[in-house]
């Protein structure tokens, strides 16, 4: 009678850690050295850095085992130059489960400097938050790490990370794992000094020769200070008699945000949608939407009367709670609960459409509109949201390489 081959126990574990040069067929040895055993693999990650190789494997097997393994393992070092070490344990079942209820804190810095990084570790240690993982998602024009952590409710530590982010320089998000994190997405986003590295009625006011005071009163608007449908009413009637042709020129003179249509083409290609809602002018930014293939925008009407600008308004003012409002219209034409919204503003006419948003996002913002916002961008490369998604800087590049060779 022919015996059963010994089962692995899943209760008795080694942990195995490979370091050295990277080449070609590391990673083939070491299983085939594992391969005449009953084994199972339980878990296993592999980085390599600067050519530098590490990669950790969790394996199950029959104790009986465990001195032939580490001994394979010994020459198998050897045969590869490089250092192997392996420890075997008593494991109970449930340590070694799939853990639930993960979050995702990215930080952006430009530099990230290692004082940030054990500042992040320390929050999370003081509220006995584990990190599971840590990983790079991009090198440039900013450096985003993002860790996966266990053990500790979002809002907590969103709260917690808050102040590293002035105290550091860097930029902290904190999200939820899981599925819904990749789902269709809907990222609504305000156009001046977001979309834009200009304000359109700035630009406005220069040719009408009423700039310094038109931006005076736009900074104390965005700023909160005014209310900002008495603050538009104000700087519209400020342009009373510019000829209509000026908007030609205010457009050409319009300078995308760094990153906006990395932003924009990336989040379409991955079957997201990005809307667009504006305190600003139709007239200005329509042919702009249409340039970047955005359906879905709403923004304030100048009436023009005769080839010239009344200073007055028509329809329904963009403010802030049309913006939220906004946020709603489109996520159900769209087919997106608002938890699968992202918001990206910058000034306190922003703030209602963030708090509703799933994820609100304070680009650049004052510190009011930073205060109340989930995460806050203060790298002046809106593609950066990208990366607060989870999208790495790799993936990115991949996407425009293979589109410039279709």
């Amino acid at each position: 009678m022919m015996q059963k081959p010994p089962i692995a126990d899943d209760s008795f574990t080694g942990l195995i850690l490979l370091s050295g040069i990277d080449k070609p067929g590391i990673t083939e040895a070491l299983f085939e050295c594992l391969s005449p055993f009953s084994v199972s693999i339980l878990d296993i990650e592999q980085v390599t850095i600067r050519e530098r190789l590490i990669l950790t494997a969790l394996i199950s097997l029959d104790p009986n085992h465990s001195q032939s393994i580490e001994q394979d393992l010994i020459t198998c070092a050897t045969e590869l130059n490089v250092d192997i070490a392996v420890s075997f344990s008593q494991v109970a079942q449930e340590s070694i489960a799939v853990k639930a209820g993960l979050l995702h804190v990215v930080a952006l810095g430009n530099p990230l400097k290692p004082i940030a990084i054990a500042a992040i570790a320390g929050v999370l240690a003081e509220r006995n938050a584990n990190i599971e993982r840590i990983f790079r998602t991009a090198s440039y024009p900013v450096t985003a790490v993002e860790f996966v952590v266990s053990g500790a409710p979002v809002r907590e530590i969103r709260r917690a990370l808050a102040h590293l982010t002035i105290e550091h320089g860097i930029d902290i998000a904190v999200q939820p794992g899981g599925l819904m994190r990749f789902a269709k997405k809907l990222v609504l986003m305000d156009v001046d000094s977001t979309l834009i590295q200009q304000e359109v009625i700035e630009l406005l006011g220069v040719h009408a020769g009423a700039g310094e005071k038109i931006k005076e009163i736009t900074s104390r608007a965005m700023a909160g200070q005014i209310d900002f449908e008495q603050s538009l009413r104000e700087r519209v009637a400020l342009l009373a008699g510019l000829p209509e042709e000026t908007l030609a020129q205010v457009r050409s003179e319009i300078v995308l945000t760094p990153g906006a249509r990395t932003l924009v083409r990336t989040l379409q290609r991955l079957g997201h949608t990005v809307a667009v809602v504006s305190g600003g002018f139709l007239q200005v930014i329509e042919p702009l939407m249409h340039e970047l293939g955005i359906e879905n925008y709403r923004a304030n009407t100048l009436e023009i009367i005769d080839k010239k600008i009344t200073g007055r308004l028509t329809g329904p003012v963009i403010d802030r709670a049309a913006k939220a409002t906004a946020l709603r219209d489109f996520a159900q034409i769209v087919n997106v609960d608002i938890e699968q919204t992202i918001a990206i503003g910058d000034g306190a006419n922003d703030l209602d459409m963030i708090a509703a948003a799933g994820l609100g996002i304070a680009f650049n913002a004052k510190p009011a509109v930073r205060a109340l916002a989930d995460s806050a961008v203060s790298q002046p490369y809106l593609d950066s949201v990208l990366y607060l998604m989870g999208i790495a800087r790799e993936d990115i590049e991949e996407a425009d390489n293979q589109s410039l060779q279709a």
